[in-house]
């Protein structure tokens, strides 16, 4: 067991008795092995569990709420509209390698990640950005072609934390940031450990060292946590053994929200999926609380577009892709789409090995044909994700506020609509909450109208934790495990 007991120092002065016992060192599983450790050149969510507020920061930062909260800049002030960004940054911010912090780190950051070769995974962050300019070492100017209210969110993203030049060449497996732990080990294939930065610039951590295994198998998961292997699992994959975790006393199940809508995404660049009936027809196949009731144990909340249920602005599109099965007959006949064979890819997640064979039962009661395919995280992002070698899969995508990725015309989807994209451009320009609002509820309606993709459900963040640990995110605002104020009691 990792986790081990540290005895505290006696105070002077303290009444005789047995010096108090405290933890300082947690175990934490998690399902997926990152790729890398590089938030702002890979876009594997398992990279911004680990490194999220815990090894990088930002100039902002999400808080467990999903609020923006200051990070690396103190304060900030919106000029000109909104088309201006001042930056003021934290006096005294040191490099895990015990290099400064200054504006110069900033600059480089933003224009690395906005470059014409940058592999950064959220380019359209940056896509706005001017230009960025440096007043004096503590002050950062970001100048953008046009008003944008959501800039100060955008740099709390993973993808936006402000990194080390020097570090760049290891940057991938020996990441250096400025956040409260600095990376310690990766033994690929089990665990990385990290370890509190003694010369972090904000409140010291309790936590001396943290530890992320790897267990993607969801019985193995149960075995670490019953076994005391693991201390915490913030995003558990057994689902089914909730219930037996719940009534034990060592253990405290937390149930929140997460930004992942779970979708079966299609890819419109392979005939006959480019057909708006075989989409809308595969939809009317699929029995969304089915998949919710067997992959998931009844945790998930059904969804009809891309948008997250909790968010204000959502609508409730789901009546539109009910399940009905001989709506979906009748479709397929009318496409001309007999004797269909889909290719349906599969990733490591319990939601997609599980929820993949109902999804392929469903869509054989209508006629279509599956071949599925497991395949591992790497073999997702390379193929599917980067070439759109597929024609479905199913995938939970975890970004805040991602309806962007609609209008991205090279994204694995390869869906393409100058309605949606004019919406996009509006929503970046528009500052007033009323009339983003009205936006965001457009793109929501347009993304179900073409049946872009199969919208399942809202991924529920299901933890287990061992019950004298606080502080762990209850929900998800961004793929993360801030560990900043994670600490053990008594």
């Amino acid at each position: 067991m990792f986790a081990k007991l540290m005895q505290a120092a006696a105070l002077a002065g303290c009444l005789a008795g047995p010096a108090i016992a405290q933890q300082d060192q947690i175990t934490l599983g998690m399902v997926l092995e990152p790729p890398s450790l590089d938030p702002t050149g890979g876009t594997a969510a398992a990279i911004d569990e680990i490194t999220y507020a815990n090894i990088f920061e930002g100039l902002t930062r999400i808080g467990p709420d999903g609020s923006v909260l200051p990070g690396l800049a103190a304060s900030w002030e919106a000029q000109d509209d909104g088309k201006t960004y001042v930056f003021h940054l934290r006096p005294d911010v040191t490099f895990h390698d015990g290099s400064a912090f200054d504006a110069q780190d900033v600059i480089f950051s933003l224009d690395r990640a906005r470059a014409p070769d940058s592999t950064n995974a959220q380019k359209s962050l940056f896509a706005g950005i001017a230009s960025v300019q440096a007043p004096d070492p503590l002050t950062v100017r970001v100048t953008l072609n046009a008003p944008d209210g959501s800039f100060p969110f955008k740099m709390a993203w993973g993808d936006a934390v402000i990194v080390d030049q020097a570090n760049i060449p290891q940057i991938a497996t020996h990441p250096i940031g400025t956040g409260p732990f600095r990376f310690q080990q990766w033994v690929q294939g089990d665990h990385v450990t990290l370890a509190a930065y003694d010369g972090y610039w904000g409140e010291k951590p309790a936590l001396r060292t943290a530890t992320f295994r790897f267990i993607p198998d969801p019985s193995a998961a149960f075995a670490a946590m019953m076994a005391g292997d693991v201390d915490a699992f913030p995003i558990y994959p057994a689902p089914e053994t909730l219930p037996q975790l719940q009534v034990d006393p060592r253990f405290k199940v937390l149930v929140g929200t997460t930004e992942g809508e779970t979708i079966i995404a299609m890819n419109h660049s392979h005939p006959p999926l480019d057909n708006i009936k075989v989409r809308q027809a595969i939809a009317h196949a699929i029995n969304r609380q089915e998949i919710i009731d067997g992959a998931m144990f009844g945790y998930g909340t059904p969804i009809g577009s891309h948008f997250p249920p909790h968010n204000p602005d959502y609508i409730d599109l789901t009546a539109q892709s009910n399940y009905d099965p001989e709506l979906s007959k009748r479709l397929l006949a009318e496409a001309g789409a007999t004797d269909l064979t889909l290719r349906l890819a599969l990733p490591p997640p319990p939601y997609a090995r599980r929820g993949g064979e109902i999804v392929a039962a469903q869509l054989r009661a209508v006629g279509i044909k599956t071949q599925i395919t497991n395949v591992e995280w790497a073999q997702w992002l390379g193929p599917i994700f980067q070439n759109a070698d597929y024609d479905l899969t199913i995938i939970s995508h975890v970004e805040p506020m991602d309806l962007g990725i609609y209008a991205r015309p090279d994204y694995y989807f390869k869906y393409q609509n100058p309605a949606f994209n004019q919406v996009m451009a509006q929503l970046d320009a528009a500052t007033q909450p009323a009339e983003r609002s009205e936006l965001l509820k457009q793109a929501q309606k347009l993304l179900a109208d073409d049946y872009t993709n199969i919208f399942l459900f809202q991924l529920a963040k299901t933890g287990v934790a061992k019950a004298q640990i606080e502080g762990l995110w209850e929900n998800t605002p961004m793929p993360a495990n801030d560990l900043s104020h994670v600490r053990w009691t008594p």
